[in-house]
């Protein structure tokens, strides 16, 4: 099979398809010997640099008037947004005594507590102070401590209407254990019910519980004079 291959190569060599022989012109060999006349591509390539030149040199030399183009000016989406607009007129201030009536008057009927009661005891404990602090830690209008404010579930002692609502609950209580005794329901809320069952269920010997129960009755008394 080996000789059958050469023999195929060499006939295919003798033929002159696709190979070429040793005295083959190739183009490097054109271009050794001198010509007589001068190569026709070269002056081709010469006036076309040439015409190139003259077109560019005429298309600088041709003024262009400037334009400006301006955009349209679009004006952005108007959004239309709601306005509330007011006006003060005048100002009224409120005492300090009256600034809370319409929490009072709303645990009063909550509880079932006279409303002149719950303000007496808020005028004595914190003067209308919501930020009032005591010594011993009482907090707010009722000055309500710690432990009062966490039995009564209050999460803010100094809001007003949590105060207000947590001591009147407390004064509702200590009236029913005393059956309307408005006394020993101060001196209990000033003492503690504890104190006040020691001596013997009345107002314990304390000077301050006494000027308590003393200044309170007074407020209560004066408010429903002004009343009638």
């Amino acid at each position: 099979m080996g000789s059958a291959m050469v023999v195929e190569l060499e006939h295919v060599a003798e033929s002159g398809l696709g190979i070429r022989h040793a005295g083959d012109r190739r183009h490097a060999d054109r271009r050794h010997g001198k010509r007589a006349v001068r190569d026709r591509r070269t002056r081709k390539r010469r006036r076309a640099r040439v015409r190139s030149l003259l077109f560019s040199a005429l298309a600088l030399a041709q003024p262009y008037p400037a334009k400006l183009v301006l955009a349209p000016l679009v004006a952005p989406p108007l959004v239309m947004t709601p306005r509330v607009s007011t006006t003060v007129d005048s100002f009224v201030p409120v005492p300090p005594e009256h600034a809370y009536d319409a929490i009072i008057s709303e645990a009063a009927d909550l509880h079932g507590v006279e409303a002149t009661l719950i303000r007496s005891v808020v005028e004595a404990e914190s003067a209308f102070n919501p930020a009032a602090v005591s010594p011993a830690g009482a907090m707010g209008l009722m000055q309500l401590m710690p432990a009062t404010a966490d039995a009564f579930g209050v999460s803010n002692p100094f809001d007003p209407r949590e105060n207000i609502m947590a001591g009147t609950r407390l004064l509702k209580e200590l009236l029913t254990q005393y059956r309307g005794n408005i006394p020993l329901t101060l001196a209990g809320y000033n003492a503690g019910s504890a104190t006040v069952a020691r001596y013997g269920g009345v107002v314990p010997p304390f000077k301050e519980t006494r000027d308590y129960v003393k200044r309170i009755t007074g407020l209560i008394a004066n408010a429903r004079a002004s009343a009638d």
